[in-house]
């Protein structure tokens, strides 16, 4: 889980098209234009929406202190 790791979360995918919970779960993320990325903290809340929108959004793992 956490170990003071970060998520650095892109959306590569748009969501036009797309049920509105899924647009939803991008805009809780922090997400508004493609491209975007947003630094969260890995939490399995996080995890869960990254699993729904994985067609959507690519993830790296970033180390604490490391989010520039």
């Amino acid at each position: 889980m956490s170990d003071g790791k970060k998520l650095k979360i892109t959306l590569v995918r748009s969501t036009i098209g797309r049920p509105s919970d899924q647009g939803r779960a991008v805009r809780s993320l922090g997400l508004r234009k493609l491209h975007q990325s947003v630094i969260l903290p890995d939490h399995d809340s996080i995890r869960g929406a990254v699993r729904k929108l994985s067609h959507l959004v690519t993830v790296e793992e970033v180390p604490a202190g490391q989010e520039s």
